[in-house]
């Protein structure tokens, strides 16, 4: 494809249809004037392509850099680049519905006050989750009180799944996400020019209120303040609890996150379960046979809408096809005896895939797209014995630069391979040579010089700013603190508050402890068996009477606190309260900046 564009074509044309207004200055800042996100950060992006950027990404860029209230259809309004998602806002008798309240509490605010600028003080009348990514939901303490009345709509299993994402592997993806988000990176030609499915995340305040009315079919049709909607369950798509739904009354057809106009990762490059790219497809076709004929518009969860039956219909269809392909043709080639590494290198894209602009890597990338599949059907291990029992990185790599020659020997291969434009194998050179010995400063910088090169050549966004993170970091730029899903906490059930314990416990220095803990809760009714035993910590509800260590009688707020602070105050304990203390110090804390580009 072309890297020439024209800003007459029907993305930027559809991309300014229905612009309102915006806020100025566009900075919106947390109670305590701390900036949490920046809607000008890519208003640098303008004019001809700079060197530094892939041209076919400054033109996504031009794109998701915009921002402000926008109007979708009559009725319909969007709030877009003032987080990494938009957020919808639909009209109904009495108020307004809040469609994916973005990532934090202050932005969906800001949103809400611009919308209620320009069209009138409505109350929110119900809150709607697309799907279980923090994105869609963080934000919702901006647009209501967390005891609010309101309907909080989600597709079935929508909390098991965003807690299971940004509570019980938090830590890890945040971190991982930290580079893919390009969170240190200055907005500039030389450093981040957005996500590619929109600018980067806000960093404000994350919440969660749990859904009160759960999507279990499609076909299922629900009245909010007077609006009818038909809802098309779409699990193990894009989020494994995600929902696409139609407006029959105003012709309005609203797709999430299964369809937006790059090709979205099957396995975000920040950890996740992988998607099936089979089912992908399928449920894009089911959305055109039900609605897209039907439709006048469709928007989606990010960048902008499209306008028109055919036009939706081809957007959706090219949509369609490329999961399908991705997902076939890496099968084909696995039952060929390929394995994910050699079929991303080998596999092409139709040129009726490759010229549409909805369908490149700007987010996900056809390379870790497939090896994903891989993943999904065969896991990590690619077959060859060889492979079965590598050592780690750091011993791995204290051995090959041993075989080099030194690290000294290395760094200057790696120099070799990056001036030959060999930028790939100089990179596993030089991430070899730090490993072996991160202190050395000249190794440090042979790496960090290739992972900008590799970085600021990327079309990719993600690629680009994992590459310029990494280099960032090699150069002695320390993790600054980033956002936390802490603000998630209160909505759990016990049942995930329980397990929240258990994947903090060290298990190799409880093996040797025992204890049982009986937890009755006194504002629901519960109660909860808990047993240490052989380095686990399992919990499970019971009927039972059964005698244990420990009792504990406690609300559900009091259980909060005691995970917080360990405080038993004002706390009903039965027995030996010594095992809780026991069992909190067999417990550690996860560590959120580790290492990642050095061991």
């Amino acid at each position: 494809m072309a890297t020439t564009y024209s800003e007459d074509h029907p993305d930027f044309v559809n991309a300014g249809r229905g612009f309102v207004g915006t806020i100025s200055p566009a900075t919106i800042t947390d109670a305590a004037g701390n900036v949490v996100f920046d809607a000008d950060a890519l208003a640098f992006v303008t004019g001809e392509t700079p060197d530094t950027v892939d041209p076919s990404l400054w033109r996504q860029a031009k794109l998701t850099g915009r921002h402000g209230l926008y109007e979708v259809a009559p009725g319909f309004s969007q709030v877009r680049g003032f987080d990494i998602s938009n957020m919808t806002l639909v009209e109904g008798d009495t108020g307004v519905i809040v469609i994916d309240p973005l990532v934090s509490a202050e932005c969906a605010a800001a949103g809400l006050a611009l919308y209620r600028e320009h069209r009138g003080d409505r109350p929110v009348t119900a809150v709607i989750y697309t799907h279980a990514h923090i994105d869609h939901f963080g934000g919702v303490l901006g647009v209501v009180d967390a005891d609010t009345d309101v309907p909080i709509v989600a597709p079935e299993h929508f909390l098991e799944h965003a807690v299971s994402e940004n509570v019980y592997a938090g830590v890890a993806m945040l971190r991982r996400g930290y580079y893919y988000d390009g969170h240190p990176l200055d907005a500039t030609p030389e450093g981040s020019v957005g996500i590619g499915l929109g600018p980067r995340a806000s960093a404000g305040t994350i919440g969660l209120i749990p859904p009160t009315l759960d999507i279990t079919r499609t076909g299922q049709e629900e009245t909010l303040d007077g609006v009818r909607f038909v809802f098309q369950l779409t699990p193990n798509t894009e989020s494994p609890a995600e929902m696409n739904f139609f407006f029959p009354d105003h012709r309005v057809l609203c797709m999430a996150e299964n369809a937006t106009h790059v090709m979205h990762n099957l396995l975000t490059l920040r950890g996740a379960q992988v998607r099936d790219s089979r089912i992908w497809s399928r449920y894009l076709a089911e959305a055109v046979e039900l609605f897209a004929h039907d439709a006048d518009v469709v928007f989606s969860s990010h960048h902008w809408p499209t306008w028109g039956s055919d036009a939706i219909i081809d957007f959706l269809t090219d949509q369609r096809d490329l999961y399908a392909y991705m997902h076939d043709q890496t099968l084909r080639l696995m039952n060929q005896g390929y394995v994910g590494a050699e079929i991303a290198e080998m596999l092409p894209m139709p040129a009726s895939l490759k010229d549409a602009w909805s369908t490149r890597g700007y987010y996900g990338s056809l390379s870790h797209n497939v090896k994903a599949i891989f993943q999904r059907y065969l896991g990590w291990y690619d077959g060859n014995p060889a492979h079965l029992w590598q050592h780690p990185p750091e011993v791995q790599a204290a051995r090959y630069v041993e075989l080099l020659g030194g690290v000294d020997k290395v760094v200057e291969a790696v120099d070799r391979y990056a001036d030959a434009g060999d930028l790939r194998f100089a990179a596993e050179l030089g991430s070899h040579a730090v490993f072996a010995d991160p202190t050395n400063a000249p190794a440090r910088e042979a790496l960090a010089n290739v992972l900008e090169r590799l970085g600021l050549g990327a079309e990719n966004a993600t690629w680009r700013n994992c590459f310029l993170t990494g280099a960032h970091e090699l150069r002695g730029g320390h993790p600054a603190g980033f956002v936390s899903s802490a603000g998630m906490v209160s909505a759990l059930t016990v049942t995930q508050l329980f397990d929240t314990i258990a994947i903090r416990l060290d298990g190799a220095k409880a093996a040797g402890t025992t204890a049982s803990i009986r937890w009755e809760l006194t504002d629901s009714g519960e109660t909860y068996r808990m047993e240490l035993s052989n380095g686990a910590l399992v919990h499970f509800p019971t009927r039972r009477d059964d005698s244990a260590d420990v009792t504990v009688q406690l609300t559900k707020a009091q259980l909060l606190g005691l995970l917080g602070s360990a405080s038993l105050d004002g706390i009903d304990v039965e027995g030996d309260a010594s095992v809780l203390t026991t069992l909190l110090a067999l417990t550690d804390e996860p560590d959120p900046m580790f290492h990642v580009v050095e061991p």
